[in-house]
């Protein structure tokens, strides 16, 4: 049988680093004894930690708050511009690409239209790293001030041994993605699934903070969610969980483009239903041009002679939502996506209504259902603390 590991005393010394940080980074100014009250860490080992991070230059001092009857006591905060990061939202019309520095205040971005008949990775890649050129460049910094690069894409992200794409609805298998960026850029890339990036920002800075269990639901182009329990992204075996789109919702139903039949994304996924929009208004035989996605929905949802079909869409995005409520009891079920924002801005109490209609009276009363607060921009912010993430745990990593 195998010894118990002790802990180094660098082990020791990175693990409380890494706690102080990520209280700075969470709550904000703190004084060395409020540090030492939230962490449960002596003062001493406090003021060390803080002597070194500040030394680090990860660190500084933000004014000071008056004591009782003491001298005034100094508040640390992370220093926003000792890094820089970059999120990146590579969608099925767009990629997106934004600078922020540590606090996540945006600092710079791009925009990059796509032809959703295109997405080749040789076209994604290159859209990616002109973004970290040109936003690089607007916001007067080089690469080398850039400790990583998160990257939110559609279907499955492998991680290991190597970083591959697998997404049906681009036509990638197993695409290398870490490999082809690392060819035109020496700055680490981190990446997970789109639904799974925005569901971080949120529970970080959005409509999740302050739960412990909740699903993000992303509804665009596609159909997909974030399943985070406990404060933590649940992934699954081969990180494909939370393709919630592709659960079945009618026997031998609509095509989906994943190849299947009846899932859930063939009845509320933006382009499965601007299809039956167009061929309800131009006949069985029309299809529908995908060059403005986001216009066409719009238009959709004010046409009086498309009521119908919202009406439906909404009844099986609120069955969705239900099965989801009973598989995971979550206190709060988030909704974004720039389709789903759409749905729920114009129709959000009957999503909710079709929700309790399909889920167990007693979960659905115990969960609450919101629309995103961060807009379709969620997915580029998420990626981005893919690399925060990883700092606060391992603070060491942002020296280059």
């Amino acid at each position: 049988m195998a010894l118990p590991q002790r802990g180094t005393l660098r082990d020791v010394r990175r693990g409380n680093r890494a706690l102080l940080l990520r209280e700075l980074y969470f709550t904000g100014a703190l004084t060395r004894q409020e540090l030492a009250d939230a962490t449960g860490l002596s003062p001493a080992t406090v003021s060390n930690v803080v002597n070194d991070l500040i030394g680090d230059g990860v660190a500084v001092e933000a004014g000071s708050v008056e004591s009782d009857g003491g001298r005034p006591r100094v508040l640390l905060r992370v220093n926003p511009l000792r890094g820089h990061v970059i999120g990146v939202d590579v969608g099925e019309t767009r990629v997106r690409v934004e600078l922020f520095d540590l606090t996540m205040a945006e600092r710079a971005r791009a925009d990059y239209a796509l032809d959703p008949r295109h997405h080749e990775p040789g076209v994604i890649v290159d859209r990616i790293l002109s973004g970290i050129r040109t936003t690089t460049e607007r916001a007067g910094i080089s690469e080398r001030e850039v400790i990583g690069v998160g990257v939110g894409v559609p279907g499955i992200v492998e991680q290991e041994p190597a970083l591959l794409i697998h997404a049906r609805s681009f036509g990638w298998d197993a695409v290398p993605l870490g490999s082809l960026l690392a060819a035109g850029t020496t700055i680490p890339i981190f990446a997970d699934n789109g639904a799974k990036t925005m569901g971080q920002a949120e529970l970080w800075f959005g409509a999740g903070r302050g739960a412990r269990h909740m699903l993000m639901t992303l509804v665009g182009t596609g159909v997909g969610a974030s399943i985070i329990t406990d404060g933590t992204t649940y992934r699954g075996v081969t990180s494909s969980a939370g393709e919630w789109g592709h659960t079945t919702v009618t026997l031998d139903g609509r095509p989906c483009r994943c190849g299947s039949n009846g899932c859930l994304e063939s009845y509320v996924g933006a382009e499965a239903v601007l299809q039956r929009y167009a061929s309800a208004k131009n006949g069985a035989a029309a299809g529908f041009d995908p060059v403005d996605e986001e216009s066409a929905f719009a238009d959709l949802l004010t046409d009086p002679g498309a009521q119908a079909l919202v009406e439906e869409t909404v009844r099986y995005l609120g069955a969705g939502i239900g099965s989801l409520i009973n598989l995971f009891n979550p206190e709060r079920i988030v909704l974004g996506g720039w389709a789903g924002l759409m749905l729920g801005r114009a129709m959000l109490p009957e999503i909710r209504a079709a929700a309790s209609r399909h889920a167990l009276a007693q979960p659905y009363a115990q969960a609450s259902i919101e629309l995103g607060q961060l807009g379709p921009e969620a997915v580029a912010l998420g990626a981005a603390t893919l690399v925060i993430d990883h700092f606060l745990t391992n603070p060491l990593v942002m020296t280059r």
